[in-house]
């Protein structure tokens, strides 16, 4: 994987650090994407020392910020074999970006949605190029007409389902759209892990942030895989995705997203 190219967003989570880990494993020359410039910078030291791939660097970035986001594809300047969206967010009262987007959908949902649509050029014409979304089983309840819970009561755990099932149909559009690029897209479910993420929806977790990262990562680099779009996998495994039956609804969320 030495001279692979990939973008891992949420890149210091609990299951970021673990899939960061496995990539830089893997040889691949590793961008580490994330809001706190320190945290990223300590995680890149640690990643070189302890996996001995030194072609690990870094950029802070907002991703609910679609400025942020193509400022940053604009200085990108190599080809992208693999973009791993993990990024999310999970805030207990409603909150807004600068923008005045709702922070879960605008992370969860538009952050994959223009990292996607800023780095696809970058993946054309790769040998094996990936998009893996990392969604959840925990996914449903997504209201179009309400994506930003103007009209429901906020509730942080229904706003993450919705933004899950979102993550869930996007990967179908999107795989759609870039078939003839060559790029697929995949979606996968983490793993129940004790994390911030999950601590703020009134959970915590069994599985160890390894376990966590193996369907990640598995969909990210496994040989068996290349050339499969527009799965949804759980446990390595892939696994029907009722969320992507009804064309119009995925249709109609796409043009949305597109909107922002």
């Amino acid at each position: 994987m030495q001279n692979r190219t990939a973008i891992l967003t949420g890149a210091y989570g609990a299951i970021g650090k673990a899939i960061a880990e496995g990539l830089a494993k893997q040889k691949f020359q590793l961008m580490l994407v994330g809001r706190n410039a320190k945290i990223l910078e300590n995680l890149t030291a640690e990643l070189k020392k302890s996996t001995g791939n030194s072609l690990i660097s870094y950029h802070a970035l907002d991703l609910s910020r679609k400025l942020e986001i193509e400022s940053f594809a604009h200085q990108w300047n190599k080809p992208l074999d693999l973009l791993v969206n993990n990024a999310a967010t999970t805030p207990r009262a409603r909150t807004e970006t600068p923008e005045g987007i709702e922070l879960q959908f605008a992370t969860n949902v538009l952050g994959y949605f223009w990292m996607i649509g800023c780095f696809y050029p970058f993946m054309t014409e790769r040998k094996d190029a990936r998009i893996v979304n990392v969604a959840s089983y925990w996914a449903g309840d997504l209201d179009l007409d309400d994506l930003e819970f103007t009209r429901r009561k906020y509730n942080n755990d229904a706003a993450y389902r919705q933004t899950k099932q979102a993550n869930r149909m996007l990967t179908v559009a999107f795989a759609e759209k870039l078939a003839d690029k060559n790029i697929a897209l995949l979606a996968a479910h983490p793993g129940d892990v004790n994390s911030k993420l999950s601590n703020n929806l009134g959970y915590g977790g069994w599985e160890s942030p390894e376990q966590g990262a193996a369907t990640p990562l598995y969909c990210a680099t496994d040989p068996s895989l290349k050339g499969i779009t527009g799965k949804y996998f759980e446990n390595k495994t892939q696994t029907p995705c009722r969320f992507s039956q009804d064309k119009e609804i995925v249709k109609r969320l796409f043009e949305i997203c597109d909107s922002y």
